[in-house]
């Protein structure tokens, strides 16, 4: 039976509303010029990052994608730096020089954020290697799309990371939609968890809107990795609200399917699971949900007021 103290569920919703929260915000400031190029959003898909990210310690590490906002969050990165980084500000995380799509902060165990499809996967096996080579017992967890199950990097990595015994759990949100190829125009088999068997390693499928299977799963996964196991492929079923990007208006998916996945919110069935359990009232959520609206706006504030990087700093750290 599943056992997760009253603290950690409290923690994981507060996770979860500050990523929606965020990306809600992000998406506006997108629209209004504030934030440069574009944005993924990860809205739709919390239950995935925190899921996982709460079974992590603080010394494991993850690596993450074009839709990296949520991982981030959930492994524990400030919002305020964060939002400095999308402003392009000297006080974010990288200085202003990263963005959205390449945010890296090793304090925190993250590996970096990546625009391009599957590059994150090869780097968490790289430093699985390293972990098995020091001998330590951390692990590393890679997030990526279904799509990118299809690329090279994914089949090299998780064979070496399978044949080596690494301590990587690779981690796919299956979104159904690889930007706007659906999942079923691309390959033939319905769950991408089939394929960890042609490498030798345990695959699992979750509902990956259910924030506490998730976190089950991916348990199991850590405790294996931690005991110098081997990796696990977790392929987790979710679903993103927004289009692919900032500026995609997602015509390529049927209202319908839309409409019933939205259905399945994640924070919702997450919020009415933790009432029905008594772990907290719809009170304390609702002050949790205002500490978190609080602390967005707060992270715009420090964002806004924040200097850009000068010219002269621009070869800095290259």
């Amino acid at each position: 039976m599943l056992r997760i103290d009253r603290d950690k569920l409290i923690d994981m919703y507060r996770k979860m509303i500050k990523i929606r929260n965020f990306e809600d915000k992000v998406y506006d400031l997108v629209a209004q010029n504030l934030i440069p190029g574009t944005v993924h959003s990860y809205a739709g898909e919390e239950a995935v990052a925190v899921g996982v990210c709460a079974t992590l310690r603080g010394d494991d590490y993850i690596t993450s994608t074009h839709r990296g906002h949520g991982h981030c969050i959930a492994k524990g990165i400030r919002l305020d730096k964060l939002m400095a980084e999308l402003f392009g500000r000297k006080t974010g995380y990288c200085k202003g020089k990263g963005g959205s799509m390449h945010l890296f902060d090793l304090k925190n165990g993250i590996l970096g954020t990546a625009g391009i499809v599957g590059a994150g996967i090869p780097i968490a096996t790289g430093a699985g290697l390293s972990m098995k080579l020091r001998g330590t017992d951390q692990v590393v967890v890679c997030f990526f799309g279904e799509g990118a199950t299809n690329t090279g990097e994914f089949h090299e990595a998780v064979n070496l990371a399978a044949v080596w015994q690494l301590p990587v759990i690779f981690v796919c949100e299956n979104n159904l939609y690889a930007f706007s190829t659906r999942q079923s125009e691309a390959m033939l088999i319905e769950n991408i968890a089939e394929r960890a068997s042609a490498y030798g390693m345990p695959g699992m499928v979750v509902d990956g809107n259910d924030v506490l299977a998730v976190f089950e799963v991916a348990q199991k996964a850590v405790e294996r990795a931690r005991k110098g196991e081997g990796p696990t492929l977790i392929e987790c079923k979710t679903y993103r609200h927004k289009g692919h990007s900032r500026y995609d208006a997602s015509k390529y998916r049927p209202e319908e399917e839309v409409e019933a996945w939205l259905k399945k919110d994640p924070i919702p069935r997450f919020k009415e699971r933790l009432i029905s359990m008594g772990v907290v009232s719809e009170r304390g959520l609702q002050k949790i949900e205002q500490e978190a609206m609080t602390e967005i706006e707060e992270a715009v504030k420090f964002a806004s007021e924040s200097p850009w990087p000068e010219t002269s700093e621009v070869l800095d750290d290259i």
